[in-house]
C-alpha cells in the first residue's frame, strides 16, 4: 500500500494534521529535542481522539478539537457499545492515548512541576507509541495484520538527516572525522530503501568494492547492523542500526 494513502478515508485537513504530528515527533528525536518530541506526543494524541470519536460516531471532523479532558474522552470510548467499533478503537488505542498523554502533561514537559526532566527515555517511549498507534490505525482502517500494518508506517517515516547532503543523485556525510562505517550507517538510515553496495561505494568514496564489503559492509553485517545481501548487492540498515545511529551519531550539523 503506498503509505500517502494509509489514511486517504480522513477529512485533508484531519489527515494533514495526523501525518505533520508524526513528522514532528520522529523529527525532534532524530535531532535529539526531547521536549518538543514529547509534546508533540499530546498533538498526535489529540488527533487521533478525534478520529476514533469520528469513527465510532460514523463521521469524521474536518479537522482535530482537543478534549477537554483527554482521559475522560478516552474512557468515555470504553464505554461505546461493541457492536459499534472494533475493540481496538474502543479500548487498545485510547489506552495508549492516555498513556501517551500523560507523559505530555505529568513528566516535566507540558508545565513547570512536573517531576522528570525531558529525557532520551520519555522521548523514546513517545516516538515508539506513536509508531505502534499509527500501525494499529492502518490496521483497523484499511483491514491490514500487523506486520503489513508496521511497514505502512516505517515508510511514512521521512528520516530528515541534516548531516547527510544529497547532490546531483548522491548523498555526502557532512561531518568529518567519521569512520566509513559510520558514514555508511548514516547514510542509509538516510533513505527508505535498500541501497546498492556499490552506490554506497560512491557515497563514501571508497578505495574499491572489494576492500569495502571486507572492511565495512561484512563487519556490519556480521554485528546485524545492517543486512547486506552480496548477491543481489542490497544493504538495508536494521533496528539495530538505526538503534546506534540515534544514540550514538551526529543527526544534526
Amino acid at each position: 500500500m503506498d503509505p500517502q494513502k494509509a489514511f486517504a478515508g480522513l477529512p485533508e485537513g484531519l489527515r494533514k494534521e495526523l501525518l505533520e504530528a508524526f513528522g514532528q515527533i520522529l523529527r525532534n528525536f532524530r535531532e535529539r529535542r526531547w521536549e518538543p518530541a514529547e509534546l508533540n506526543g499530546g498533538k498526535l494524541c489529540e488527533v487521533v481522539s478525534s478520529i476514533l470519536r469520528g469513527r465510532v460516531d460514523g463521521k469524521m471532523p474536518a479537522r482535530a478539537a482537543k478534549p477537554k479532558n483527554m482521559l475522560e474522552a478516552c474512557q468515555a470510548l470504553e464505554q461505546v457499545d461493541a457492536k459499534k467499533a472494533p475493540r481496538a478503537v474502543r479500548v487498545q488505542i485510547p489506552r495508549m492515548l492516555s498513556a501517551l498523554y500523560e507523559v505530555r502533561n505529568n513528566r516535566g514537559v507540558g508545565h513547570v512541576g512536573g517531576d522528570v526532566d525531558p529525557n532520551l527515555m520519555d522521548a523514546r517511549m513517545v516516538v515508539e507509541t506513536a509508531k505502534w498507534v499509527m500501525a494499529d490505525l492502518v490496521r483497523v482502517f484499511h483491514d491490514l495484520d500487523t506486520v503489513e500494518a508496521a511497514r505502512v508506517v516505517e515508510t511514512l517515516v521521512e528520516r530528515t538527516v541534516p548531516t547527510v547532503w544529497e547532490i546531483g543523485g548522491k548523498r555526502r556525510v557532512l561531518p568529518r572525522g567519521l569512520t566509513k562505517k559510520n558514514e555508511t550507517l548514516l547514510l542509509l538510515y538516510s533513505v527508505n530503501h535498500p541501497v546498492q553496495d556499490t552506490e554506497l561505494l560512491d557515497w563514501v568514496e571508497y578505495a574499491g568494492i572489494g576492500e569495502y564489503r571486507r572492511d565495512v559492509l561484512r563487519p556490519q553485517h556480521k554485528s546485524r547492523l545492517i543486512e547486506y545481501d552480496e548477491k543481489t548487492g542490497d544493504v538495508s540498515i536494521s533496528p539495530t542500526g538505526i538503534a546506534y545511529v540515534e544514540e550514538k551519531l551526529p543527526l544534526v550539523n
